[in-house]
């Protein structure tokens, strides 16, 4: 059980910036347990959003209401998979031989920092346009199921605590993820969702493992970020 509570806290201290339980130090045995937490922070991070979404809805109109779900959401997420986007986006505008060289250098370039504006500007645009703030639990969770899934079954080509994650995550860990992320689609039926999120999650490994052998800790953060936009718009356009 106490592998199991660190895990949790470890998760919750590295995918979001709640005041709780923070765990600073990878200890060796609880990175599997952290990463078997991944979906469920995504589900608790949506949630929140939800809630302060039903908080605020009486007394802002819907545009700005957007823009403040937006900006609680990069700050609650302490925009680590944006940072991950940002570096994966510079690492393509270089020789990939150079590639992860450069997208371990702790400086952003000019062409990762330009596309994550733009990026930015287009899942704000999304949220704003998204009529039902209930499914952002879904949309939180269902990118960071998939990220457990490249964990566990693609290569990973680098170091530090997503190596750690690797070499400690068991299948009956991945067997619990999934278990609980399909309970949460039960409930809101939203199976195409899911699909969707596993499209994207072949389109990722198919375009990666082509060019640099496998993943990184950053293709994990551009994994989540280009799947929630993505998800996002499925809602947006009915598909969901």
């Amino acid at each position: 059980m106490s592998k199991i509570f660190k895990g949790f806290a470890l998760a919750l201290s590295m995918l979001t910036t709640l005041p709780f339980f923070r765990v600073h130090d990878f200890y060796r045995g609880i990175n599997g347990y952290a990463v078997m937490f991944y979906p469920l922070i995504g589900f608790l991070l949506g949630a929140i959003l939800y809630a302060v979404s039903l908080l605020l809805e009486p007394y802002f109109p819907q545009f700005h209401l957007a823009i403040i779900l937006f900006a609680l959401w990069v700050a609650l997420t302490g925009a680590l998979h944006l940072d991950g986007l940002a570096d994966t986006i510079d690492g393509l505008f270089v020789p990939k031989e150079r590639a992860l060289e450069v997208m371990k250098d702790p400086h952003n370039g000019g062409m990762g920092m330009t596309f994550s504006a733009v990026f930015l500007i287009l899942k704000a645009s999304s949220l704003i346009a998204l009529q039902n703030y209930a499914l952002l639990p879904l949309v939180l969770l269902l990118p960071r199921l998939i990220v457990v899934f490249c964990i566990y079954f693609f290569p990973y080509v680098s170091g530090g605590m997503s190596q750690l994650a690797k070499e400690e995550l068991q299948s009956k860990q991945v067997f619990m993820v999934l278990l609980y992320s399909l309970v949460f689609i039960f409930l809101y039926n939203a199976w195409f969702l899911l699909a969707a999120s596993l499209f994207m999650m072949l389109l990722v490994k198919q375009f990666f493992i082509k060019r640099y052998g496998g993943f990184t800790g950053d293709i994990y953060g551009f994994t989540i970020e280009a799947t929630e936009l993505f998800l996002l718009n499925c809602i947006i356009v009915g598909l969901a």
